[in-house]
């Protein structure tokens, strides 16, 4: 009977294996986000189109495909990456993570979105929210041409004024949003936990927008009264759902993996605490404390960052902020607009005045 050798494998060829299992396995956590790295292209650069598509690092392939399937909706994608990290550095400015961003590189926020902590599910609805706003902009004026207003609000109002005018399409946004950015969570499947959280959270980004819309009306008459009055349907600005959201960071639940019959679920960790409702925002695990510099990470510490030195237990106060080595305090001349007045018309002019203030930083 013939005999099978085992195979001998070398040293190098082992740690080749394992090093290309380790790639797979990180690209594999990461690739949800990456798409914001589409931030740091210079405008120059075309978004669309079947070979543009091809070469955009940070795309998964399912995105790819959208991209050329839906290639003009692409200036869209890029303004809500830009979106996304201007408002996440708004709304974090004084927080130990303040969303930094790494110098280079398709992971813009670092290694810290690998884990299903509450900052990424901060981001990852803030992302998806960010796609349908700018989705629906776009189609709300004019430069889609497989899109525009919502003509389905019509007729009259409970409160009797009438329904016209162009209604902001969140529709055709919130779908564009679900094809692009839930993509990369599909295709992994759904029988784990962070494919779920990210979805779950994707989700709630857009239900931001869609709980805080608003009603504009114009009014129609002689003389300027208002005999009958037309309204339509807008979006909130795009910081009001970032202060929304943040709201629900602070307010996110724990959750872990568990099955209600044969489907899997996410539910709180705390048996005691309500499951969160479709708004709220979930984490599978827990935060870093971002006091100390780990740029494998990307994360910057908190060493030399300005803080809060008359706030003891404020987010932005210097003792939670610097994390405990303390802080310093020094004096610094600032220009700051003053006197001003207001000129007809319609003008607002300043004096230009020297301050020296007082700015506390964290010691090194």
């Amino acid at each position: 009977m013939p005999t099978v050798s085992p195979v001998n494998l070398s040293v190098p060829l082992l740690l080749l294996l394992l090093l290309l299992l380790l790639l797979l396995c990180t690209t594999h956590t990461t690739m949800a986000t990456n798409w914001l790295s589409l931030a740091r292209l210079p405008r120059s650069r075309a978004v669309s189109g079947a070979a543009p598509c091809a070469r955009l690092r940070g795309l998964t392939p399912g995105q790819v495909g959208v991209c050329r399937a839906r290639g003009e909706v692409m200036e869209s994608v890029r303004k809500a990456a830009e979106m996304v990290i201007e408002e996440c550095q708004h709304q974090f400015r004084n927080r130990r993570w303040n969303c930094s961003t790494t110098p280079r590189g398709i992971n813009v926020f670092g290694r810290v979105m690998n884990q299903g902590t509450r900052e990424a599910a901060f981001v990852h609805a803030l992302s998806s929210a960010a796609v349908a706003v700018a989705v629906t902009r776009a189609c709300t004026r004019g430069e889609l041409e497989r899109c525009g207003c919502d003509r389905k609000v019509r007729g009259v109002s409970p409160e009797g004024f009438q329904w016209s005018g162009c209604s902001d399409n969140l529709s055709y946004g919130v779908a564009f949003s679900q094809a692009f950015v839930d993509e990369p969570e599909r295709a992994k499947g759904l029988s784990a936990g962070r494919p779920l959280m990210n979805l779950h959270n994707n989700e709630a980004g857009r239900k931001a927008i869609l709980h805080n819309m608003q009603v504009e009306c114009k009014c129609h008459g002689v003389s300027g009264s208002c005999e009958l009055k037309t309204c339509w349907k807008v979006m909130p600005p795009f910081k009001r759902v970032g202060v929304v959201l943040k709201e629900r960071f602070d307010g996110a639940t724990e959750v872990r993996l568990t099955r209600i019959g044969s489907r899997p679920a996410l539910l709180p960790r705390d048996p005691y605490v309500k499951p969160p409702a479709a708004r709220d925002l979930v984490y599978v695990a827990p935060s870093p404390d971002f006091c100390h510099l780990d740029p494998d990470n990307g994360i910057p510490g908190t060493a030399g960052r300005r803080c809060n030195g008359t706030s003891r237990l404020a987010p932005d106060g210097c003792e939670l902020v610097c994390c405990g080595p303390g802080y310093r305090a020094g004096r610094a001349e600032v220009v700051q607009r003053c006197s001003c007045k207001f000129s007809w018309c319609c003008s607002v002019r300043c004096q230009q005045c020297k301050n020296t203030v007082t700015i506390h930083t964290c010691r090194v």
